[in-house]
């Protein structure tokens, strides 16, 4: 009886972790749109933040 529970046990872990990765897998949408529209805001605030921290030198 104990060598019963120790075999659940040890395959609770990882017939879990699939059970969990399956079910984020399914989740997922089939295509995301909204994703490359954020991904330019988002360079284009780091390239903003980038030229507020290293403003270009003037020539004097």
């Amino acid at each position: 009886m104990a060598s019963l529970f120790l075999g659940l046990a040890a395959l609770a872990c990882p017939v879990g972790m699939g059970v969990m990765m399956w079910m984020m897998g399914r989740r997922r949408p089939a295509a995301d749109n909204g994703g490359a529209a954020e991904v330019a805001a988002l360079r284009a605030e780091i390239e903003d933040l980038k030229a507020e921290r290293h403003p270009p030198e003037t020539a004097s």
